[in-house]
């Protein structure tokens, strides 16, 4: 495959209006953005749990890199942003449902708040692909 830019969308509402991409591969990186618990009709997906809205933001990520022709066991490293820290064993321990195997770099921190108020967690990831 060529070094050639690509991008995925998955359709967020943020999307277009942010000017962002999903995900963005360059050459063997995969860089995707930080994604929040959206269901596919734009709305904010399990209200009040964080563990429910973890699992929804590493859906996303998942797919947006095997769009890129990725796939998990590719990602290096990930983070997690909470607004509310107590959440961060429940968001880890759905974290390792999907990571236990490829354990990537990881950092964990708590933020003010997001976009909407509903969400209460944000995942990043980035992913390089063997050659």
């Amino acid at each position: 495959m060529s070094s050639q830019r690509q991008n995925v969308s998955t359709g967020s509402p943020f999307e277009p209006k942010v000017g962002i991409s999903r995900a963005v591969r360059s050459g063997q990186i995969i860089a995707v953005t930080g994604t929040a618990p959206l269901g596919k009709d734009g709305k904010t997906v399990a209200k009040g749990d964080a563990a429910g809205q973890a699992r929804r933001c590493l859906e996303i990520i998942q797919s947006a890199i095997e769009g890129l022709g990725g796939k998990l066991s590719n990602v290096t490293r990930t983070r997690i942003l909470l607004t509310r820290i107590e959440d961060w064993e429940r968001v880890a321990t759905v974290h390792g449902e999907f990571f236990a195997s490829i354990r990537p770099a990881n950092t964990i921190m708590q933020v003010v708040r997001f976009i909407d108020p509903d969400w209460l967690v944000e995942i990043e990831a980035d992913a390089v692909l063997e050659s």
